[in-house]
């Protein structure tokens, strides 16, 4: 089973450790495209005028962001593990895992990324500051340019197992699975179920969404979980106790189901 993960915003501190080498990454087919988007997003944060890199970037960069990509080429690294922080990974509690488990992470679960295209929790990496939807001179809208190189990737990875999308919708615009890997791919939205004035409403709610996707994760690999396809997939999360709405199935594209939770 491939399980696909957001990255997060926030990004822990790495104070000492190897230094980046970009050509030890996993997926290394992705690396003439890293080593694009890496050379853009430290040329804009060298470039004369701090504001011009926090204007490039995103609006509320600060300037610590923009220190950070400016030394990505020398910085210090960690695993991805380690580095990505965040409501769904402290849900996810990678340190805590099981043995057992945190190997299957190890092996199984794919962190979406708009520098790296996409990196395994093993993977060491700088902190660093690029959501998808940035634009760098050079390669333009990230979410359009991984979206031209990331698939061949990302079916590789998906081998013949299912797969497990978690990403949130601005990483999942960079890869859709198609055709018989779509067959055995499940995305899973989660909805938080309320009475309001006395009429029971769902609703995307970020938190409750990235901690119940950090949980799921958590309990799919703790329980040691290996389904065959999309089908065995659903059935493990409902076997988990967890409240499934499938929406009817079409062929040809993924499985979507929602996940329903009352409380955080």
């Amino acid at each position: 089973m491939l399980i696909l993960l957001p990255p997060s915003e926030r990004k822990a501190d790495v104070r000492a450790g190897r230094r980046l080498d970009p050509t030890r990454l996993s997926l290394p087919e992705l690396n003439p495209a890293r080593e694009e988007v890496l050379d853009a997003l430290v040329a804009v944060a060298t470039a004369p005028g701090t504001d011009v890199g926090r204007e490039v970037l995103l609006t509320g960069a600060q300037r610590d962001d923009i220190a950070r990509n400016a030394r990505l080429r020398r910085a210090a690294t960690a695993p991805a593990a380690a580095v990505y922080t965040g409501v769904l990974y402290e849900a996810l509690d990678l340190a805590t895992l099981p043995a057992p488990a945190l190997r299957a992470a190890r092996r199984q679960v794919l962190v979406a990324s708009g520098l790296w295209g996409a990196v395994r929790l093993t993977d060491r990496i700088p902190p660093y500051r690029c959501p998808i939807g940035t634009t760098l001179p050079g390669p333009g809208t990230l979410t359009a340019y991984w979206k031209r190189v990331l698939a061949p990737a990302m079916e590789s990875a998906a081998a013949d197992g299912p797969v497990l999308d978690l990403r949130s919708a601005a990483y999942a615009a960079t890869w859709t699975p198609r055709g018989e890997v779509a067959g055995r791919t499940v995305t899973v939205r989660v909805l938080h179920e309320r009475e309001v004035d006395g009429v029971v409403t769902r609703s995307v709610v970020s938190h409750f969404n990235k901690a119940t996707k950090g949980r799921l994760v958590r309990d799919l690999l703790t329980a040691g979980i290996r389904p065959r396809d999309a089908a065995e997939l659903v059935t493990a999360l409902r076997d988990l106790k967890y409240p499934v709405l499938e929406e009817p199935v079409t062929p040809g594209r993924p499985r979507r189901v929602d996940v329903v939770v009352t409380r955080l």
